[in-house]
């Protein structure tokens, strides 16, 4: 099997699928930035080839967010949603149509065929980003314990991760101001074993844990921006107060924009603030 046949939506002709990357970056990225203010911070830190970002999970734009703020080219893919899940849900429908999602199925039984797609992402120059949590959560500070995938893809193709933290979205609300801030790329070159999966998955969870160390915690919106943030959100446990309760683990947090090793160990911080009266 050919590298364009284990892209996204292979049944598509190569022109489809490159016209509709084209004008789903510019609807995406034009609705985003009537909406919100849109910050791009460390772009200097974005390899020029294929890569894995792995970025932070807080609200269901966080996919629109990178789609309208990080550069046309490499061309951006992502890891998700479930398979079963791409004809689900507006957000869903979205991705599958714009032939950059990298689906999987949810008892994870493809996990080599999956790779092999990852695999071709990288081949055709692309880069892939992935919700290194696997889900959302909630507090601009925290940030959950991340899978492995994302080390797993890096290692397996021998290509780097750049962590991605993604800020404001904790609450939305009209004219807002969403944050991307991209850290120093984290190099890989040894074989993908479990050994070098965890290490460069603790590297890369330290550095990600750095960016948002400073992030301003959104106060509570308005009746509209709290059905804007929760309309299309999934919380894991049920509802965003069950999802409170969640938190990752104490890190070492650091205000460095670059992602370099912080010096200082603090707590985790505490998620959002309580409704202003």
């Amino acid at each position: 099997m050919t590298t364009g046949n284990r892209l996204p939506r292979s049944d598509l002709p190569r022109w489809s699928r490159t016209l509709r990357y084209y004008v789903s970056r510019f609807v995406v990225g034009l609705l985003m930035r009537l909406l919100f203010r849109l910050r791009l911070e460390g772009r200097e830190n974005l390899p020029h080839g294929p890569a894995v970002y792995c970025f932070n999970h807080l609200n269901w734009t966080d996919p629109f967010l990178l789609y309208a703020t990080l550069p046309l080219r490499p061309r951006l893919y992502f890891f998700g949603p479930k398979e079963a899940d791409m004809q689900v849900g507006p957000r869903n429908r979205i991705m599958y149509w714009t032939a950059t999602a990298v689906p999987y199925k949810p008892a994870k039984t493809d996990l080599l065929d999956v790779a092999r797609r990852v695999g071709a992402v990288f081949e055709a120059g692309g880069v892939l980003a992935i919700a290194g949590e696997g889900r959302i959560h909630v507090g601009e500070h925290d940030l959950l314990e991340l899978q492995d995938g994302a080390a797993y893809f890096a290692l397996r193709s021998r290509v780097p991760i750049v962590p991605v933290a993604v800020n404001g979205g904790s609450w939305l609300d009209l004219r807002r101001t969403l944050r991307v801030r991209v850290g120093r790329p984290i190099p890989t070159g040894e074989r993908a074993t479990s050994e070098t999966v965890a290490a460069l998955t603790t590297e890369t969870w330290l550095a990600l844990k750095a960016l948002v160390a400073d992030a301003p915690q959104p106060a509570v919106p308005g009746r509209f921006g709290r059905w804007l943030t929760e309309v299309f959100n999934d919380w894991p446990e049920g509802s965003r107060a069950a999802s409170a309760e969640v938190h990752g683990p104490s890190g070492i947090l650091s205000s460095d924009p670059q992602g370099r090793s912080p010096e200082r160990p603090r707590g985790a911080a505490p998620g959002d603030p309580e409704p202003k009266e």
